[in-house]
């Protein structure tokens, strides 16, 4: 069974084809050996997949293997000091730049705003589901096979300048998140069901990545000016941050 490098960690993952194993390819681990035990084992059987088409039949077999393996995987990514964060996630500069919002707000559109802008010196890093981890004092946002049905993902990883949640606003302003709304918002965008012991690892995780990293709001419109509002009072807050 093959291995891959998903954020940092060892991953094997057991069973899986289609499009788990083609969005995964690019993240082969060098290292093929056995011998060399993995981080997080997924295992997706028939049985798992047959329930879960059973209650949603309008989704197809390889579609529950990629959604049962991408559970796993974020599941598991709790007691390595980390969490899903549903966002689009765009590094420039070697710096990683998180938007989450509700499906359809408009975080996809704004990201590839900032590609334009930046061209080479930016690359999408996942465009559904990027992988936070604090590794070494640092959080960094990390490419993962998951990442929506348009398959816009890195393997790599990055140092996380901040974290911006967007609306759409008729004018472009960013301001620091409150701190209780940016909690619920975080809960409403990352697995939830983990049990209490999960439940206290996520907080856990949580309160570190908020010490770490800057948290906003970001109201904006589909044009440069809002690349220029969000990425120039990130960058000069970072710079602040890590004074």
């Amino acid at each position: 069974m093959p291995y891959y490098d998903i954020a940092g960690l060892r991953v094997k993952m057991n069973n899986c084809g289609g499009r788990s194993e083609k969005q995964a390819k690019p993240y082969l681990a060098e290292n093929q050996s056995d011998e060399l035990p993995a981080d997080i084992d997924i295992f997706v059987n028939d049985e798992r997949v047959q329930a879960a088409m059973a209650e949603h039949p309008e989704l197809g077999q390889g579609d529950w293997e990629y959604m049962l393996t991408g559970s796993d995987f974020y599941t598991a990514l709790i007691a390595f000091d980390g969490i899903l964060l549903h966002s689009s996630c765009i590094v420039v500069d070697g710096v990683a730049y998180a938007f989450s919002a509700d499906s359809g707000t408009g975080k996809s559109t704004h990201t590839q705003l900032w590609l334009k802008k930046f061209g080479d010196r930016a690359f999408m890093l996942n465009d559904d589901k990027p992988a936070i981890r604090i590794i070494d004092g640092t959080v960094y946002a990390c490419g993962t096979p998951w990442s929506g049905k348009y398959d816009y993902s890195t393997p790599a990883i990055a140092p996380l300048a901040g974290i911006c949640f967007l609306e759409r606003s008729e004018d472009n302003w960013i301001k620091p998140a409150n701190t209780n709304k940016a909690i619920f918002n975080i809960f409403s965008q990352t697995i939830r069901r983990l049990g209490e012991k999960g439940m206290n690892k996520l907080m856990d995780n949580l309160n570190v990545i908020f010490s770490k990293v800057p948290i906003y709001e970001l109201g904006c419109n589909i044009s440069e000016d809002a690349v220029d509002c969000s990425y120039n009072t990130m960058k000069k807050e970072l710079a602040d941050f890590e004074k």
